[in-house]
């Protein structure tokens, strides 16, 4: 989804650092053999995704929703050469994938993998967090914060994908649309919770940055 103009979306993109050869042929082979590959971040927000981790410079990093692992590699661009990031997802079939991609990077090592329900997952999790991205199911948004406030660091940044939701969240509300309900509800949690400031960007389907306080 464009926000602006797609000459002048070419154009930010175009103007904007290029996209790293590993995760050019990752995007590339996502594209060509695993279902939905629009859940993948892309060149344009890997780029941001990358810049802020490198802004944040965080020693442990936890990501919601891995799909093939292309946002993962982009946040640990940023990471401590001790770091580590703990990147969860539900899908079984995606492990090996996002292995093999994470064996080709630098930060093979760094990055932990985990199988299953994130909200069963985190609170066994004996660690705190600098940066921490949510990127999967939507119905579970508010889930998630609920769980992993307590486990983000004071300066700690918490990252939203799809907060905009294809332009669903200005929409009227359909009864059987869980997923824009949840959307619209983690949005005013993120806005009215005194222990985070938040601002959202209108990049491709929404980013929100939240900072805790």
């Amino acid at each position: 989804m464009h926000f602006i103009p797609e000459e002048l979306d070419n154009y930010v993109v175009a103007h904007s650092e290029d996209e790293p050869e590993l995760l050019q042929k990752l995007s590339r082979e996502t594209f060509q053999k695993i279902l939905q590959p629009r859940m993948l971040s892309g060149h344009y927000q890997g780029r941001v995704l990358s810049m802020i981790s490198k802004i944040v410079h965080p020693k442990n990093i936890l990501e919601i929703g891995t799909y093939t692992g292309y946002s993962a590699l982009c946040l640990a661009e940023g990471m401590q050469s001790d770091g580590e990031l703990h990147t969860i997802d539900i899908n079984e079939e995606l492990v090996d994938f996002q292995r093999k991609y994470f064996d080709k990077s630098p930060y093979g090592k760094q990055i932990i993998q985990y199988l299953g329900n994130a909200l069963e997952i985190i609170p066994k999790l004996n660690k705190t967090f600098d940066l921490i991205f949510i990127d999967a199911d939507k119905d579970n948004y508010p889930a998630y914060f609920k769980i992993i406030i307590d486990k983000l660091n004071v300066g700690g940044i918490i990252l939203s994908d799809n907060v905009l939701w294809s332009g669903k969240v200005i929409e009227t509300l359909k009864t059987d649309d869980t997923s824009t309900k949840a959307l619209l509800e983690y949005n005013t949690l993120l806005k009215e919770d005194k222990r985070v400031e938040t601002v959202v960007l209108p990049i491709r389907d929404g980013l929100t940055i939240s900072r805790k306080k």
